[in-house]
């Protein structure tokens, strides 16, 4: 059986790998290096979705995530769940952090109670209503 695929993340290029797992057979202390400015690889988890490369807010954002310390590696549902991909939903989260004291990395993974769930009306401005959707 083939070794099990996962994603690594270099920042500085926006761009994203799928290698072989850390755990499969590769040696220890060798750190993944990016092939194109070979620069260090951060391993983000099999169930990450890149951004696209022209996609800077996103990236910052992924940026922030990643520093934290939030990882997407699949859960027993089946996804890694919910994540903020915005930088407005990042910057909500760490000022409740820091007003709060709560750790950043717990706060970024929290859904804003405060959002409109899937197929609930919500106010999408001068007055308008849509029917729930996703915000992406």
């Amino acid at each position: 059986m083939p070794a099990s695929r996962t994603s690594f993340v270099c920042l500085p290029c926006r761009a994203a790998y799928k290698q072989p797992h850390p755990e499969a057979g590769v040696p220890a202390g060798r750190e993944r290096v990016c092939p194109r400015c070979s620069g260090a690889l951060i391993h983000v988890g099999s169930a990450f979705a890149a951004p696209r490369r022209r996609d800077t807010r996103a990236w910052r954002a992924l940026s922030v995530l990643l520093h934290a310390g939030v990882r997407f590696h699949k859960s027993c549902c089946g996804g890694p769940g919910w994540r903020p991909r915005t930088l407005p939903e990042v910057r909500e989260r760490l000022v409740h952090a820091r007003r709060t004291g709560e750790p950043a990395a717990e706060v970024l993974l929290r859904f804003a109670p405060h959002r409109p769930v899937r197929g609930q009306q919500r106010r999408t401005g001068r007055g308008t209503v849509s029917s729930g959707g996703t915000d992406w």
